[in-house]
């Protein structure tokens, strides 16, 4: 039966989702949420109930079934160790690879970094002498030892998945991010940390080694990781303990402004032209709550652009006041679209607008990530997926307001 905005299905986690013939009749109710005919006001907590936002590892059970000194013990005993992240890595992926093989080194243990594509220039340069094959092929040798890392979603994973499900047993993982699968026989997971990196401190001193300073250090490694994944410290993830292992890092020896020249200062220009493309489809929704960029591909094509020049482009319309959430809807093909999605914390003014947890509005389309900053891809035009998104929205308000 369908829902109270045009929903008629459920995945197995009792998520509504939208069906492309549901997204016409719900568009009539989004209509009036957004003022058109009736002047409506925020009457709900986006998005989805309290209990399932304080703890979100309820959801799917992805949670540790290992210790720190376990996983250390395992890591610390191998012979030859493969070390990979999920596809198209981020600062943080690649920031745990680089920062396990410097540390493997130290005990003489073999590794390779095993990276899918493709990488972005600006973060190539946080490898430095240290080195890593891209591929998007299952990884050729063998290895008694496999860590993933920052991931335990098989849909990160996919042109190794099978190679990985071949080798269940011989699999670790360390993760922080509240969804995920059952990838790896042990794994570690800590939704409290700021990144996988800031995870992997105690656990490299508990193999015994040293977190080595300078350039191309152990401790640089971590310091992008953590760093990047918490916008330079700019997100709420960026808490008290994060900011300790920051300052201890930097204690190390980390040059951090160094790091943020070469990875966040090395824009090429198409990335100006396609902010400004994105920019002037913004708009507003849920009375200005949330800010929607769209990115089609004749603004890839005409600004011979590319993905990575909008990386992070999603926290633009942020710096409004009234804007508690922000989406950038960039179409990648024919029928392929992907979300990102960012919030804030809490309003001051909590009787307008409470928590917003994007990691549960991007599993609404299949995707996940953290409460304040997640994703998601989908099978539709950007139209279409600006339309679906829309329809969520407004059937979050229309089941708040009932």
């Amino acid at each position: 039966m369908a829902g109270p905005c045009g929903w008629s299905s459920t995945n197995g986690c009792g998520i509504r989702l939208p069906s492309r013939a549901s997204i016409t009749s719900s568009s009539r109710c989004i209509a009036t949420s957004l003022g058109y005919g009736r002047r409506w006001r925020p009457r709900y907590q986006v998005v989805m109930d309290t209990h399932t936002t304080r703890n979100p590892l309820k959801m799917n059970e992805y949670c540790s079934n290992a210790t720190v000194d376990q996983i250390a013990q395992r890591i610390a005993s191998a012979k030859r160790v493969l070390l990979t992240t999920h596809a198209k890595p981020d600062g943080d992926g690649i920031g745990s690879t680089l920062a396990m093989w410097r540390t493997l080194g130290q005990k003489g243990i073999a590794a390779d970094i095993y990276l899918m594509g493709p990488v972005e220039p600006r973060l190539r340069y946080i490898a430095g002498d240290t080195p890593f094959h891209v591929d998007r092929q299952p990884p050729a040798g063998e290895h008694d030892l496999v860590v993933v890392l920052d991931t335990g979603a098989w849909s990160q994973l996919e042109p190794i998945a099978d190679w990985l499900r071949e080798r269940h047993d011989r699999v670790v993982g360390i993760d922080h991010h509240a969804k995920g699968d059952d990838v790896a026989v042990m794994r570690i997971i800590d939704v409290t940390a700021a990144s996988t990196t800031q995870m992997l401190l105690p656990i490299i001193e508990a193999m015994g080694c040293e977190i080595t300073g300078g350039r191309g250090g152990v401790a640089e490694a971590l310091f992008v990781g953590l760093a990047t994944d918490t916008g330079w410290f700019r997100y709420p993830s960026a808490g008290a303990e994060a900011l300790r292992v920051a300052a201890r890092l930097l204690e190390i020896g980390v040059d951090k402004s160094r790091l943020y020249q070469m990875i966040e200062e090395t824009a090429r220009p198409q990335r100006l032209t396609l902010m400004a493309r994105a920019l002037t489809s913004l708009e507003f929704a849920m009375d200005g709550a949330v800010a929607i960029m769209t990115v089609r591909p004749g603004d890839f094509r005409e600004s011979t652009g590319s993905l990575q020049d909008i990386a992070e482009l999603v926290n633009v319309p942020m710096s409004v006041q009234a804007v508690r959430v922000s989406v950038l809807i960039s179409q990648i093909s024919p029928n392929r679209t992907k979300f990102s999605f960012r919030s804030k914390p809490a309003a001051p003014d909590a009787s307008a607008v409470d928590m917003i947890n994007v990691n549960l509005l991007a599993q609404r389309f299949g995707g996940g990530g953290h409460i304040h900053a997640a994703g998601a891809s989908v099978e539709m035009d950007a139209d279409e997926a600006r339309t679906a998104l829309l329809a969520v929205l407004e059937e979050t308000s229309c089941r708040r307001a009932s």
